[in-house]
Protein backbone atom coordinates (compact mmCIF):
# COMPACT_ATOMS: atom_id res chain seq x y z
CA UNK A 1 0.00 0.00 0.00
CA UNK A 2 1.04 3.72 -0.98
CA UNK A 3 2.85 5.56 1.81
CA UNK A 4 0.49 8.51 2.38
CA UNK A 5 2.00 12.02 2.10
CA UNK A 6 1.38 15.58 3.33
CA UNK A 7 -0.66 15.50 -0.18
CA UNK A 8 -2.94 13.12 1.06
CA UNK A 9 -3.39 15.53 4.67
CA UNK A 10 -4.60 18.10 2.43
CA UNK A 11 -6.96 16.15 0.82
CA UNK A 12 -8.19 14.66 3.83
CA UNK A 13 -8.91 19.00 4.35
CA UNK A 14 -10.42 19.35 1.80
CA UNK A 15 -12.84 16.47 2.65
CA UNK A 16 -13.21 18.20 5.85
CA UNK A 17 -14.47 21.51 4.49
CA UNK A 18 -16.83 19.77 2.33
CA UNK A 19 -18.17 18.04 5.16
CA UNK A 20 -18.62 21.13 6.95
CA UNK A 21 -20.31 22.39 4.36
CA UNK A 22 -23.02 19.58 4.23
CA UNK A 23 -23.66 20.17 8.07
CA UNK A 24 -23.68 23.87 7.51
CA UNK A 25 -26.24 23.44 4.33
CA UNK A 26 -27.80 20.57 3.99
CA UNK A 27 -30.89 21.39 7.31
CA UNK A 28 -31.52 24.62 5.24
CA UNK A 29 -32.55 23.00 2.63
CA UNK A 30 -35.29 20.96 4.08
CA UNK A 31 -36.62 23.69 6.05
CA UNK A 32 -39.63 24.22 3.73
CA UNK A 33 -40.26 20.56 4.54
CA UNK A 34 -39.61 20.74 8.22
CA UNK A 35 -42.10 23.54 8.71
CA UNK A 36 -44.94 21.59 6.52
CA UNK A 37 -44.39 18.49 8.05
CA UNK A 38 -43.63 19.44 12.36
CA UNK A 39 -45.63 22.64 11.92
CA UNK A 40 -42.25 24.25 12.85
CA UNK A 41 -41.89 28.19 13.10
CA UNK A 42 -39.95 30.39 11.52
CA UNK A 43 -38.35 31.41 14.89
CA UNK A 44 -38.37 27.88 15.69
CA UNK A 45 -36.18 27.17 12.40
CA UNK A 46 -34.26 30.01 13.24
CA UNK A 47 -32.89 28.53 16.61
CA UNK A 48 -32.15 25.58 14.95
CA UNK A 49 -29.16 27.71 12.91
CA UNK A 50 -28.72 29.41 16.13
CA UNK A 51 -28.44 25.86 18.10
CA UNK A 52 -25.94 24.56 15.39
CA UNK A 53 -23.16 27.37 15.23
CA UNK A 54 -23.96 28.34 19.37
CA UNK A 55 -22.73 24.48 20.10
CA UNK A 56 -19.74 25.50 17.34
CA UNK A 57 -19.01 27.80 19.03
CA UNK A 58 -18.86 26.31 22.70
CA UNK A 59 -17.46 23.39 20.63
CA UNK A 60 -14.51 25.78 19.44
CA UNK A 61 -14.02 27.03 23.18
CA UNK A 62 -13.65 23.86 24.47
CA UNK A 63 -11.19 22.75 21.85
CA UNK A 64 -8.75 25.21 22.51
CA UNK A 65 -7.60 23.47 25.89
CA UNK A 66 -8.66 20.03 24.31
CA UNK A 67 -6.69 19.45 21.28
CA UNK A 68 -3.33 19.83 22.49
CA UNK A 69 -3.94 17.53 25.16
CA UNK A 70 -6.15 15.10 23.01
CA UNK A 71 -3.70 15.25 20.40
CA UNK A 72 -4.68 16.58 16.51
CA UNK A 73 -4.98 12.69 15.05
CA UNK A 74 -7.48 11.62 17.77
CA UNK A 75 -9.32 14.64 17.52
CA UNK A 76 -9.81 15.17 14.11
CA UNK A 77 -11.44 11.32 14.01
CA UNK A 78 -13.73 12.21 16.34
CA UNK A 79 -14.90 15.38 14.16
CA UNK A 80 -15.78 13.01 11.77
CA UNK A 81 -17.32 10.56 13.49
CA UNK A 82 -19.18 13.05 15.11
CA UNK A 83 -20.58 14.82 11.52
CA UNK A 84 -21.46 11.30 10.21
CA UNK A 85 -23.31 10.38 13.72
CA UNK A 86 -25.21 13.63 13.70
CA UNK A 87 -26.27 12.96 9.86
CA UNK A 88 -27.58 9.74 10.49
CA UNK A 89 -29.45 10.83 13.34
CA UNK A 90 -31.15 14.07 11.29
CA UNK A 91 -32.38 11.45 9.35
CA UNK A 92 -33.60 8.96 11.77
CA UNK A 93 -35.01 10.96 14.87
CA UNK A 94 -37.70 13.29 13.79
CA UNK A 95 -39.96 10.32 13.07
CA UNK A 96 -38.48 8.04 15.71
CA UNK A 97 -39.33 10.47 18.81
CA UNK A 98 -42.99 12.12 19.60
CA UNK A 99 -41.09 15.45 19.49
CA UNK A 100 -39.76 15.96 15.78
CA UNK A 101 -38.03 19.22 16.65
CA UNK A 102 -36.54 17.19 19.94
CA UNK A 103 -35.21 14.88 17.39
CA UNK A 104 -34.15 18.06 14.96
CA UNK A 105 -31.90 19.43 18.27
CA UNK A 106 -30.47 16.41 19.05
CA UNK A 107 -29.27 15.76 15.78
CA UNK A 108 -28.20 19.05 15.06
CA UNK A 109 -25.94 18.91 18.51
CA UNK A 110 -24.16 16.00 17.50
CA UNK A 111 -23.18 16.92 14.39
CA UNK A 112 -22.30 20.81 15.16
CA UNK A 113 -19.81 19.61 18.00
CA UNK A 114 -18.22 17.36 15.04
CA UNK A 115 -18.34 20.93 12.56
CA UNK A 116 -16.77 22.66 15.41
CA UNK A 117 -13.55 20.52 15.88
CA UNK A 118 -13.67 20.98 12.59
CA UNK A 119 -13.42 24.79 12.11
CA UNK A 120 -10.24 24.31 14.94
CA UNK A 121 -8.28 21.71 13.57
CA UNK A 122 -8.38 21.91 9.71
CA UNK A 123 -7.05 25.38 9.34
CA UNK A 124 -4.14 24.92 11.86
CA UNK A 125 -3.28 21.60 10.22
CA UNK A 126 -3.18 23.24 6.59
CA UNK A 127 -1.03 26.25 8.02
CA UNK A 128 1.56 23.85 9.44
CA UNK A 129 2.12 21.83 6.03
CA UNK A 130 5.12 23.11 4.69
CA UNK A 131 4.99 25.76 1.91
CA UNK A 132 5.31 29.61 2.49
CA UNK A 133 2.58 30.99 0.20
CA UNK A 134 0.40 30.33 3.44
CA UNK A 135 -3.07 32.72 2.64
CA UNK A 136 -3.48 31.55 -0.73
CA UNK A 137 -3.00 28.09 0.62
CA UNK A 138 -6.04 29.38 3.46
CA UNK A 139 -8.01 30.78 0.25
CA UNK A 140 -7.70 27.01 -1.47
CA UNK A 141 -8.66 25.25 1.34
CA UNK A 142 -11.78 27.17 1.90
CA UNK A 143 -13.20 27.05 -1.76
CA UNK A 144 -13.99 22.90 -1.07
CA UNK A 145 -16.72 24.22 1.54
CA UNK A 146 -17.54 26.45 -0.99
CA UNK A 147 -17.74 23.25 -3.51
CA UNK A 148 -19.34 21.41 -0.94
CA UNK A 149 -21.95 23.53 -0.37
CA UNK A 150 -22.36 23.47 -4.46
CA UNK A 151 -22.45 19.73 -4.77
CA UNK A 152 -25.18 19.59 -2.03
CA UNK A 153 -27.66 21.92 -3.04
CA UNK A 154 -27.40 20.84 -6.33
CA UNK A 155 -27.81 17.06 -5.43
CA UNK A 156 -30.28 18.02 -2.87
CA UNK A 157 -32.51 20.09 -4.39
CA UNK A 158 -32.51 17.76 -7.69
CA UNK A 159 -33.09 14.76 -5.48
CA UNK A 160 -36.02 16.27 -3.57
CA UNK A 161 -37.61 17.40 -7.05
CA UNK A 162 -37.17 13.82 -8.56
CA UNK A 163 -38.05 11.68 -5.70
CA UNK A 164 -40.44 13.92 -3.60
CA UNK A 165 -40.23 15.73 -0.30
CA UNK A 166 -41.50 12.26 1.73
CA UNK A 167 -37.51 10.63 0.63
CA UNK A 168 -36.29 13.67 2.02
CA UNK A 169 -34.39 11.28 5.38
CA UNK A 170 -32.34 9.73 2.87
CA UNK A 171 -30.34 12.78 1.79
CA UNK A 172 -28.83 12.73 5.28
CA UNK A 173 -27.90 9.05 5.09
CA UNK A 174 -26.24 9.74 1.60
CA UNK A 175 -23.86 12.59 2.88
CA UNK A 176 -22.91 10.55 6.08
CA UNK A 177 -20.62 8.68 4.04
CA UNK A 178 -18.39 11.45 3.29
CA UNK A 179 -17.53 11.81 6.59
CA UNK A 180 -17.17 8.10 7.23
CA UNK A 181 -14.59 8.21 4.38
CA UNK A 182 -12.70 10.98 5.99
CA UNK A 183 -12.76 9.43 9.46
CA UNK A 184 -10.66 6.43 8.00
CA UNK A 185 -8.25 8.90 5.79
CA UNK A 186 -7.49 11.00 8.84
CA UNK A 187 -6.08 7.30 10.18
CA UNK A 188 -3.76 7.20 8.05
CA UNK A 189 -2.22 10.58 7.00
CA UNK A 190 0.73 11.99 8.18
CA UNK A 191 0.38 15.30 10.26
CA UNK A 192 3.28 18.48 10.61
CA UNK A 193 4.54 19.22 13.48
CA UNK A 194 2.63 21.84 15.02
CA UNK A 195 3.72 25.05 17.18
CA UNK A 196 5.25 24.01 20.52
CA UNK A 197 3.74 24.66 23.50
CA UNK A 198 7.19 27.09 24.54
CA UNK A 199 6.69 28.72 21.53
CA UNK A 200 3.31 29.74 21.19
CA UNK A 201 1.87 33.37 21.94
CA UNK A 202 0.07 33.39 24.57
CA UNK A 203 -3.90 34.02 24.52
CA UNK A 204 -3.65 36.83 27.74
CA UNK A 205 -1.44 38.61 25.09
CA UNK A 206 -3.04 38.46 22.40
CA UNK A 207 -6.29 39.56 24.30
CA UNK A 208 -4.02 42.76 24.88
CA UNK A 209 -3.92 43.96 21.21
CA UNK A 210 -6.09 45.63 20.39
CA UNK A 211 -5.32 44.25 16.85
CA UNK A 212 -6.66 40.93 17.12
CA UNK A 213 -9.40 42.09 19.04
CA UNK A 214 -10.61 43.95 16.22
CA UNK A 215 -10.34 41.19 14.20
CA UNK A 216 -12.05 38.66 16.42
CA UNK A 217 -15.16 41.54 15.71
CA UNK A 218 -14.29 41.14 11.94
CA UNK A 219 -14.42 37.23 12.39
CA UNK A 220 -18.17 37.52 13.92
CA UNK A 221 -19.06 39.56 11.08
CA UNK A 222 -17.71 37.48 8.17
CA UNK A 223 -19.61 34.65 10.03
CA UNK A 224 -22.73 36.69 10.30
CA UNK A 225 -21.99 38.23 6.45
CA UNK A 226 -22.46 34.82 4.91
CA UNK A 227 -24.51 32.63 6.82
CA UNK A 228 -27.29 34.84 7.35
CA UNK A 229 -27.65 34.83 3.34
CA UNK A 230 -26.53 31.91 2.52
CA UNK A 231 -29.20 30.05 5.10
CA UNK A 232 -32.01 32.06 4.77
CA UNK A 233 -31.91 32.33 0.84
CA UNK A 234 -33.54 29.34 -0.08
CA UNK A 235 -36.89 29.83 1.69
CA UNK A 236 -36.42 33.65 0.71
CA UNK A 237 -36.44 32.31 -2.64
CA UNK A 238 -39.62 30.73 -2.41
CA UNK A 239 -41.84 32.26 0.14
CA UNK A 240 -40.37 35.68 -0.34
CA UNK A 241 -39.66 36.02 -3.97
CA UNK A 242 -42.61 33.58 -5.30
CA UNK A 243 -39.87 31.77 -7.21
CA UNK A 244 -39.99 27.90 -7.75
CA UNK A 245 -37.78 25.73 -5.21
CA UNK A 246 -35.64 24.50 -7.84
CA UNK A 247 -34.65 27.88 -9.66
CA UNK A 248 -34.65 29.23 -6.38
CA UNK A 249 -31.89 26.89 -4.87
CA UNK A 250 -30.06 26.54 -7.81
CA UNK A 251 -29.87 30.94 -8.80
CA UNK A 252 -30.01 31.57 -5.34
CA UNK A 253 -27.82 29.65 -2.80
CA UNK A 254 -26.20 26.91 -5.28
CA UNK A 255 -24.60 29.78 -6.87
CA UNK A 256 -24.04 31.57 -4.02
CA UNK A 257 -21.60 28.79 -3.13
CA UNK A 258 -19.99 28.58 -6.90
CA UNK A 259 -19.05 32.78 -6.90
CA UNK A 260 -17.72 31.89 -3.51
CA UNK A 261 -15.85 29.23 -4.36
CA UNK A 262 -14.81 30.75 -7.45
CA UNK A 263 -13.32 34.09 -5.17
CA UNK A 264 -11.36 31.60 -3.16
CA UNK A 265 -9.88 30.06 -5.79
CA UNK A 266 -9.01 33.40 -7.67
CA UNK A 267 -7.11 34.17 -4.33
CA UNK A 268 -5.91 31.37 -4.17
CA UNK A 269 -3.40 31.64 -7.04
CA UNK A 270 -3.36 35.29 -7.80
CA UNK A 271 -3.84 36.98 -4.15
CA UNK A 272 -0.07 37.34 -3.26
CA UNK A 273 -0.23 40.14 -6.29
CA UNK A 274 -2.86 41.99 -3.67
CA UNK A 275 -2.62 43.32 -0.59
CA UNK A 276 -5.72 41.58 1.75
CA UNK A 277 -7.24 44.31 3.68
CA UNK A 278 -8.20 46.32 0.57
CA UNK A 279 -9.61 43.36 -0.96
CA UNK A 280 -11.36 42.50 1.96
CA UNK A 281 -12.93 46.37 2.35
CA UNK A 282 -13.98 45.79 -1.23
CA UNK A 283 -15.48 42.68 -0.50
CA UNK A 284 -17.55 44.15 2.31
CA UNK A 285 -18.82 47.13 0.51
CA UNK A 286 -19.99 44.58 -2.00
CA UNK A 287 -21.78 42.79 0.56
CA UNK A 288 -23.54 45.59 1.67
CA UNK A 289 -24.72 46.24 -1.94
CA UNK A 290 -25.56 42.73 -2.60
CA UNK A 291 -28.42 42.91 0.51
CA UNK A 292 -29.74 46.11 -0.33
CA UNK A 293 -30.11 44.73 -3.69
CA UNK A 294 -31.83 41.50 -2.76
CA UNK A 295 -34.13 43.48 -0.24
CA UNK A 296 -35.34 45.85 -2.67
CA UNK A 297 -35.18 45.22 -6.12
CA UNK A 298 -39.00 45.14 -7.23
CA UNK A 299 -37.94 42.16 -10.03
CA UNK A 300 -37.38 38.56 -7.80
CA UNK A 301 -34.30 37.76 -10.46
CA UNK A 302 -32.03 40.41 -10.18
CA UNK A 303 -32.79 39.45 -6.46
CA UNK A 304 -31.67 36.30 -6.76
CA UNK A 305 -28.76 37.19 -8.80
CA UNK A 306 -27.87 39.59 -6.38
CA UNK A 307 -28.13 36.95 -3.51
CA UNK A 308 -25.88 34.99 -5.54
CA UNK A 309 -23.26 37.61 -6.11
CA UNK A 310 -23.35 38.06 -1.88
CA UNK A 311 -21.77 34.59 -2.40
CA UNK A 312 -18.23 36.05 -4.09
CA UNK A 313 -18.39 39.46 -1.64
CA UNK A 314 -17.90 37.47 1.14
CA UNK A 315 -15.97 35.05 -0.19
CA UNK A 316 -12.61 36.28 1.32
CA UNK A 317 -13.84 37.17 4.46
CA UNK A 318 -13.60 34.13 7.04
CA UNK A 319 -10.26 32.74 5.12
CA UNK A 320 -9.06 36.31 4.60
CA UNK A 321 -9.25 37.12 7.98
CA UNK A 322 -7.51 34.14 9.56
CA UNK A 323 -4.85 34.78 6.94
CA UNK A 324 -4.63 38.50 7.79
CA UNK A 325 -4.34 37.08 11.75
CA UNK A 326 -1.87 34.24 11.72
CA UNK A 327 0.19 36.94 9.70
CA UNK A 328 0.11 38.66 12.46
CA UNK A 329 0.51 36.41 14.75
CA UNK A 330 2.70 33.61 13.45
CA UNK A 331 2.74 31.71 16.45
CA UNK A 332 -0.63 31.96 17.71
CA UNK A 333 -1.31 28.06 17.52
CA UNK A 334 -4.79 26.50 17.94
CA UNK A 335 -5.69 28.68 20.70
CA UNK A 336 -5.26 31.71 18.19
CA UNK A 337 -7.67 29.86 15.61
CA UNK A 338 -9.86 28.20 18.28
CA UNK A 339 -10.62 31.59 19.16
CA UNK A 340 -11.19 33.18 15.78
CA UNK A 341 -13.34 29.99 14.51
CA UNK A 342 -14.97 30.73 17.69
CA UNK A 343 -16.07 34.37 17.06
CA UNK A 344 -16.83 33.53 13.23
CA UNK A 345 -18.98 30.78 14.83
CA UNK A 346 -20.42 33.32 16.64
CA UNK A 347 -21.20 35.61 13.98
CA UNK A 348 -22.68 31.87 11.93
CA UNK A 349 -24.84 32.00 15.36
CA UNK A 350 -26.27 35.70 15.37
CA UNK A 351 -26.63 36.64 11.78
CA UNK A 352 -29.11 33.91 10.48
CA UNK A 353 -31.09 34.30 13.98
CA UNK A 354 -31.28 38.01 13.87
CA UNK A 355 -32.93 37.96 10.40
CA UNK A 356 -35.15 34.82 11.69
CA UNK A 357 -36.17 36.49 14.17
CA UNK A 358 -37.17 40.17 12.49
CA UNK A 359 -38.80 38.14 9.82
CA UNK A 360 -41.43 36.88 12.61
CA UNK A 361 -41.72 40.52 14.56
CA UNK A 362 -41.99 42.17 11.30
CA UNK A 363 -44.98 39.76 9.89
CA UNK A 364 -46.84 40.03 13.32
CA UNK A 365 -46.02 43.52 13.79
CA UNK A 366 -49.68 45.69 12.90
CA UNK A 367 -47.77 48.59 10.78
CA UNK A 368 -45.69 46.48 8.94
CA UNK A 369 -48.75 44.20 7.61
CA UNK A 370 -50.37 47.74 7.21
CA UNK A 371 -47.71 48.68 4.59
CA UNK A 372 -47.30 45.45 3.02
CA UNK A 373 -50.99 45.14 2.18
CA UNK A 374 -50.74 48.59 0.74
CA UNK A 375 -47.76 47.60 -1.47
CA UNK A 376 -49.60 44.42 -2.22
CA UNK A 377 -46.57 42.23 -0.24
CA UNK A 378 -47.44 39.58 1.60
CA UNK A 379 -46.47 39.54 5.15
CA UNK A 380 -44.69 36.50 4.99
CA UNK A 381 -42.53 37.96 2.09
CA UNK A 382 -42.10 41.29 4.00
CA UNK A 383 -40.54 39.83 7.06
CA UNK A 384 -37.90 37.88 5.35
CA UNK A 385 -37.16 41.22 3.36
CA UNK A 386 -37.10 42.91 6.74
CA UNK A 387 -34.91 40.24 7.79
CA UNK A 388 -32.23 40.19 5.61
CA UNK A 389 -32.58 43.93 5.70
CA UNK A 390 -31.19 44.03 8.81
CA UNK A 391 -28.30 41.21 8.42
CA UNK A 392 -26.73 44.02 6.30
CA UNK A 393 -25.39 45.64 9.23
CA UNK A 394 -22.79 42.99 9.69
CA UNK A 395 -21.26 43.73 6.42
CA UNK A 396 -21.50 47.35 7.18
CA UNK A 397 -19.68 46.54 10.47
CA UNK A 398 -16.92 44.79 8.85
CA UNK A 399 -16.29 47.84 6.20
CA UNK A 400 -15.96 50.19 9.80
CA UNK A 401 -13.66 47.59 11.40
CA UNK A 402 -11.18 47.38 8.76
CA UNK A 403 -10.48 50.84 8.40
CA UNK A 404 -10.23 50.95 12.14
CA UNK A 405 -7.82 48.05 12.15
CA UNK A 406 -5.80 49.84 9.12
CA UNK A 407 -5.39 52.94 11.34
CA UNK A 408 -4.50 51.27 14.60
CA UNK A 409 -2.06 48.86 12.49
CA UNK A 410 -0.38 52.18 11.52
CA UNK A 411 -0.07 53.84 15.45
Amino acid sequence: MRQKTYRDTLHACYWGYITQAIINNLAPLLFVIFQARFAISLTLIGQLILLNFGVQLLTDLFAIKFVDKAGYRFAVVLAQACSALGLILLAALPNLLPSPYAGLMLAVVIYAFGGGLIEVLISPIVNALPGDAKASAMSLLHSFYCWGQVAVVLVSTLALHFTGDGMWPLLPLLWALIPLYNLFLFLRVPLAPMVSAEEKTPLRRLFTSRIFVIAMLLMLCAGASELAMSQWSSLFAEKGLGVPKVMGDLLGPCLFAILMGLGRVFYGIWGHKLRLRRVLMCSALLCVACYLVTVFSPWPVLSLLSCALCGLSVSLMWPGMLSLTAERYPAGGTAMFGVLALMGDLGCALGPWLAGLISDTAQAAPRLKALGQTLGVAGEQLGLKCGLFAAAIFPLLMLGGLALMRVKRRT
